[in-house]
Parts: C-alpha cells; sequence; structure tokens
C-alpha cells in the first residue's frame, strides 16, 4: 500500500508548528498529501509575505498554528490566531499574508 502522508513521522506525536520553519523574506511550503480528493499542506510566512488573490476548485480550510495571518476573502480581512482557523469556500477569490510570522495547516477538499 503506498503512503498516503508524505513528508511527515508517523506512528509519532508530532507539533505541526515545528514540521516547517520561517526563512526570511519567503513562503516556505511541505506538502503532506495531494491527491483528487484532498490536499494537506504546510505553510511558514515571513512577515509582509503573501499568497495573492486567486480561487480554488476546493473548500480550503485553514489553521494558524503560529503567529498572526490576515486571510481575505471576497474582499473581506479576518485575522488569525494560533489555534484559529476558516474555511475559505470553493470557488470565492481569497489571498493570505503574514501580518507577523505566520504558520498554518492548510486542507483543500476537491
Amino acid at each position: 500500500m503506498a503512503d498516503l502522508l508524505k513528508n511527515i513521522s508517523k506512528k509519532e506525536v508530532l507539533n505541526l508548528k515545528e514540521e516547517v520553519a520561517y526563512q526570511d523574506g519567503q513562503i516556505v511550503s511541505k506538502t503532506l498529501a495531494q491527491n483528487d480528493a484532498v490536499s494537506v499542506t504546510l505553510f511558514s510566512f515571513a512577515k509582509g509575505e503573501e499568497i495573492s488573490t486567486h480561487a480554488s476548485s476546493g473548500d480550503a480550510f485553514v489553521t494558524c498554528l503560529d503567529g498572526v495571518g490576515e486571510v481575505t476573502i471576497d474582499g473581506e480581512k479576518f485575522q488569525l490566531t494560533e489555534g484559529q482557523s476558516i474555511v475559505m469556500p470553493a470557488g470565492h477569490p481569497h489571498a493570505v499574508y503574514g501580518k507577523e510570522q505566520f504558520k498554518m495547516l492548510l486542507v483543500v477538499v476537491f
């Protein structure tokens, strides 16, 4: 059977925010799963970095793991801090900005 999750330890207690590092001036991503039904990715944003406005064919569930991020959906801004989540609905324009250093778990369901 093929591994469904990759780039992450199994049968081990993990702290997800430690699984992706900050890098000055960059957005770092680590893909954990990618298939026709779901995409699971960890991201770290240096302060001031952003993923510009786009839309997805799936519902995108974001959970803040560390820092402060700003999610814009349909032009409305939402601030996320550690432990908070938001859903960016399929087909709606959205963007993500590192208001401070920011780490997030992104789960997109197609």
